[in-house]
């Protein structure tokens, strides 16, 4: 298991904490509340329990705790305390922490136990909300600041994609309107569908009827469905494809497909500001994030 992450530097603290590596050190300084070991060039070295350690620490400073109270704490009653929050109104935060270490250490029992703590609180589509999309937007930082490895994503990934498939497959019997069709895929060589996964959930939770096609798909693969003579949605997530110089072409193509027909195309993403001003003859309506589109549903 070599990609698990057992030793973190200052600016991956910085990273997974929000809090700056100045300020880190004058903690350690001043109150003593970590104990880093040294490399061979003096470069300060952390543990995962360190990491443990000062994310409950910085939850308790957000909430209200002073840093020379909580340097006062041993390790338990930091660890009790943070558990006390958490209970009370900081469920959210203590359960992003979990995720965060559960990821570095490959731990489903842990990201598992976060998830049913959450689930004692929270029903599932608040968990996705609440938690999952600001988890995972947060994880797109550090992939930019290369503090979390590839196999880290896929891993918390496919854990998140495990219990929206639960929860779809516990709407098998629900009722189905049968007036209404949506089709959602993602575009050629996106492969990102956490969001469109949730978003099938949450159709097929309204009683609609959804067809789900998936990751990476040609628009010449839609034949089928654009010559249909129902009324159809397409929706689609724009996260890392296309290209940003493709983006407004490829919505044009979409555009062209689209228009005298009686279909629609809902699209969400940060890529679709490129065409936020574009005026489109087909029913187009674009979302820059998740939760957007999700409110306006």
């Amino acid at each position: 298991m070599n990609n698990i992450k057992k030793d973190f530097t200052i600016k991956d603290l910085e990273n997974l904490s929000g809090i700056k590596a100045h300020t880190i050190r004058i903690w350690e300084k001043r109150y003593g509340l970590l104990s880093p070991q040294r490399t061979d060039t003096n470069i300060r070295c952390y543990s995962a329990k360190s990491l443990q350690k000062l994310l409950n620490v910085v939850l308790l400073n957000n909430n209200n705790y002073k840093i020379s109270k909580i340097a006062e704490m041993s390790d338990e009653t930091i660890r009790i305390k943070t558990k006390e929050l958490a209970i009370h109104n900081a469920i959210n935060d203590e359960a992003i922490n979990a995720l965060k270490i559960s990821m570095f250490q490959f731990d489903k029992v842990l990201f598992n136990n976060a998830y049913n703590k959450l689930l004692q609180k929270k029903s599932f589509r608040e968990i996705f909300k609440d938690v999952f999309i600001p988890f995972l937007n947060h994880i797109g930082l550090l992939w930019q600041t290369e503090t979390v490895l590839p196999a880290h994503e896929h891993f918390i990934s496919n854990m998140i994609v495990q219990k929206i498939q639960i929860n779809i497959e516990q709407l098998a019997a629900h009722p189905v309107d049968s007036g209404s069709i949506y089709v959602l895929f993602l575009p050629e060589n996106e492969i990102h569908e956490l969001g469109l996964m949730f978003l099938n959930y949450e159709l097929t939770l309204r009683g609609h009827r959804t067809i789900y096609l998936g990751q990476s798909l040609p628009l010449n693969n839609l034949d089928y469905f654009f010559e249909s003579e129902d009324a159809i949605c397409f929706v689609t997530c724009l996260t890392v494809m296309p290209y940003d110089d493709k983006v407004i072409g490829y919505f044009q193509e979409i555009n062209d497909i689209l228009k005298d027909t009686k279909h629609q195309l809902i699209a969400t993403g940060e890529k679709t500001a490129f065409v936020k001003d574009v005026d489109f003859t087909a029913n187009i309506t674009t979302y820059p994030s998740l939760l957007e589109l999700l409110q306006n549903l």
